[in-house]
């Protein structure tokens, strides 16, 4: 219990309070030396920073990119245009003829799909419409009735036996099965290969009765992704409906009307029955007495009751729906590309025409609305089947199915195109696939045809010339520098910083005397000078310093005389108070590059991967002393990600942490003393006065 100056009067709250500041001065000192420490941990890691940026300067000097920068010229950029990299010979080319140009392979269908007195809806499902495409004897083929499953597979082992093992309905429609391995379609076999012959890495054969999957070895790593679609003969769902409710939704559309569907609500069964006249809409009757329970629309699947359920029910539908499928395969530089399609009936051109644009199978189809045509194009130019003039063509983008051939009229199309560039280049007659293609780090692009090795022709030949670009790698060299020098700039002042003695951390107590400005003044000069003379600052500077100056004896390997920053114009400024920064003699530097881009190359790189510090390049030499710079910095400042106990100030702080609290502590026993003190005063000073109270009360009654 503490008693506060009730007898004597006294503020005792103050005198405690002022008597705890005295007692309090060395814990502010170790929250002042705690802050100081937070300070300096912070100016090393801003360092650091700079440090981790220079690095990556260094790492772009260290390619060969950054002194080999190829210009390329051409005589005739109408005709042939070209781009080098750095990997490019400074060289000629000269190129007398382009016979033609590279063209992708493309087939347009035969003629409307529509009937001339209907049209096709591309936004609406297939089957609904089948009447509306133009007259076509074999359109009768094109739908059949099945269910489609989907199946996702992932392996757990290299060579997994893998299986469908559902009942796929094989003997019917074997065809109408897509299998994607890690995205990329697959050639379906129905058999296996006879003996001696091995599966090729992008065919699978697929077992009729089990469903079994069989691919080459090694196709089939551990994490694999194998996905299929394919038909099962029918499907069989259960659905509650909710009490109150009206409708059912069927998880397929294009529901089949035929005797497969049959829906069991309380024991009876319903079947599919004549139409409402609506639009895809038929009665569903009962079986055995013709009661009509509700409406089934075949397209979305949705069933709608006449009446809505009492309680809730549940309901039990079996049926098939529509479907069809097709395949669409292509001839592209990596092989032929598989594309397997099974077209649900509710399905639209638009879902058709999306699907095979995205299946990456080398091939993009397009439906034009003005022309009421499809057309396919491959996505790649070029010849990939060896068509040959004057033999039998053969197509680069081959279409199978009635969907596709018939309703979207692809049958019998002649394919055009699909023939490779052909040039020829410092004499010699070639080839590419593309118009844009490599030769030795030089990428062409083929404009038009021409052909100057023609009498009557007035073209003339293209000459490309590759060089160095002399101002590029200036640039890239010059920024090298003024980055460097940044650093530099940031480095000194932190080793020349003033130092304010009497300026320390401030407390609580004296921030509240001083206005923001004061505190904003008063901490930047707590915090100037705490890395001052910083001996690993220090080093660093000179070892770059070093590095730059001692000269690069890659004589071997150079056939320049560059081996010093001093020969091709790269000097110190005169102002030694700058700590080491560069200056550039641009006219020299320009002239060394064009004179000598190797030698000037090597002075930076380095001309071996010797350790030898002498034969390291400018570059490396540097990369190492940032390198080790950063290390030891890290070791006394950490990073973001340490916890306090990997380097050294943070052990410091840490100590510093439990310095506080113990002192804390103490402080807490020396004021719960005080107020013991106190209270015991106050107690023997109302005793006393109780004492002397009764005592004048005795004398007061004696008179």
């Amino acid at each position: 219990m503490r008693i506060s100056g009730f007898a004597s009067g006294m503020d005792i709250d103050s005198m405690v309070r002022d008597l705890m500041k005295a007692e309090s001065i060395p814990l502010q000192n170790m929250q002042k030396e705690k802050q100081e420490l937070e300070w300096k941990r912070d100016d090393y890691r801003s360092i650091n920073t700079l440090l981790l940026d220079f690095k990556d300067s260094l790492l772009n000097m260290r390619m060969t990119t950054a002194y080999r920068s190829r210009q390329v010229t051409s005589s005739n950029e109408d005709f042939i245009t070209a781009i080098a990299s750095s990997a490019a010979n400074q060289t000629s080319y000269t190129i007398s003829k382009v016979g033609q140009l590279a063209t992708a392979s493309t087939k347009v269908n035969n003629g409307s799909i529509s009937d001339p007195n209907k049209e096709v809806d591309t936004s609406k499902g297939l089957y609904g419409q089948t009447g509306n495409f133009a007259d076509n004897p074999l359109q009768e083929n094109v739908w059949k009735q099945g269910i489609i499953e989907k199946k996702d597979l992932t392996a757990d082992s290299l060579n997994q036996d893998l299986s469908l093992n559902t009942g796929l309905k094989v003997e019917e429609d074997m065809k109408a099965i897509s299998i994607k391995v890690n995205g990329k379609g697959f050639e379906v076999l129905t058999e296996k290969p006879a003996e001696g012959v091995k599966l090729a890495d992008n065919q699978v054969v697929v077992d009729k009765s089990s469903g079994d999957l069989t691919f080459a070895e090694g196709v089939i790593q551990k994490g694999t992704k194998i996905s299929a679609e394919y038909i099962v003969e029918s499907k069989t769902e259960s659905r509650t409906v909710p009490e109150g409710g009206k409708t059912l939704q069927l998880s397929a559309g294009s529901i089949a009307v035929n005797d497969s569907f049959n829906l069991i609500i309380d024991e009876k069964n319903y079947k599919i029955s004549d139409s409402t006249g609506n639009e895809n809409e038929y009665n569903l009757k009962n079986s055995e007495n013709g009661d009509v329970i509700g409406v089934i629309n075949t397209e979305t699947g949705k069933i709608t009751f006449n009446d809505a359920v009492e309680k809730e029910t549940n309901v039990q539908a079996t049926y098939q729906q529509n479907y069809t499928h097709f395949s669409l395969n292509a001839h592209t530089e990596d092989g032929k590309q598989f594309g397997d399609f099974i077209v649900a009936g509710n399905e639209s051109i638009n879902q058709v025409v999306s699907e095979v644009n995205k299946a990456n199978i080398g091939v993009s189809m397009l439906y034009d609305s003005f022309k009421d045509q499809f057309t396919l194009r491959t996505t790649e130019t070029g010849n990939f089947v060896g068509n040959k003039e004057g033999e039998p063509r053969k197509d680069q983008i081959e279409t199978n199915g009635t969907l596709i051939n018939e309703l979207f009229r692809f049958g019998g199309v002649e394919e055009t195109g699909g023939q490779n560039a052909t040039f020829t280049i410092n004499g010699l007659d070639t080839e590419r696939y593309s118009n844009t293609f490599d030769i030795e780090g030089v990428t062409f692009t083929l404009k038009q045809t021409f052909d100057s090795t023609s009498d009557t022709d007035a073209d003339q030949p293209v000459s490309l010339n590759i060089s160095n670009n002399s101002e590029e790698v200036f640039d890239n060299i010059k920024e090298f520098v003024e980055t460097y020098n940044t650093l530099i700039d940031a480095i000194n002042d932190k080793v020349t910083e003033t130092f304010y003695r009497d300026y320390d951390p401030l407390t609580d107590d004296q921030r509240e005397g001083l206005t923001d400005k004061q505190q904003e003044d008063w901490e930047e000069r707590a915090k100037s000078g705490l890395l001052r003379n910083d001996a690993i600052l220090r080093d660093v500077l000179s070892s770059m310093r070093t590095g730059f100056y001692s000269p690069v004896n890659n004589d071997q390997s150079s056939s320049g005389s560059f081996n010093q920053l001093a020969a091709i114009g790269i000097t110190t400024t005169k102002d030694y108070m700058s700590g080491g920064k560069l200056e550039i003699n641009e006219a020299k530097l320009k002239e060394a590059i064009e004179q000598d881009p190797d030698a000037v190359e090597n002075l930076f790189r380095g001309g071996s991967d010797s350790d030898t510090y002498g034969e390291k390049g400018i570059a490396r030499r540097l990369t190492d002393t940032v390198d080790a710079a950063m290390n030891k910095i890290y070791e006394r400042a950490g990073r973001a990600s340490y916890s306090n106990h990997q380097f050294t100030l943070g052990r410091n702080l840490d100590d510093m942490d439990k310095q506080i609290e113990r002192f804390e502590d103490r402080l807490t026993q020396i004021e719960d003393r005080y107020w013991k003190q106190f209270t015991a005063m106050e107690q023997a000073i109302a005793k006393y006065n109780n004492q002397a109270s009764y005592m004048m009360q005795q004398f007061g009654g004696m008179q």
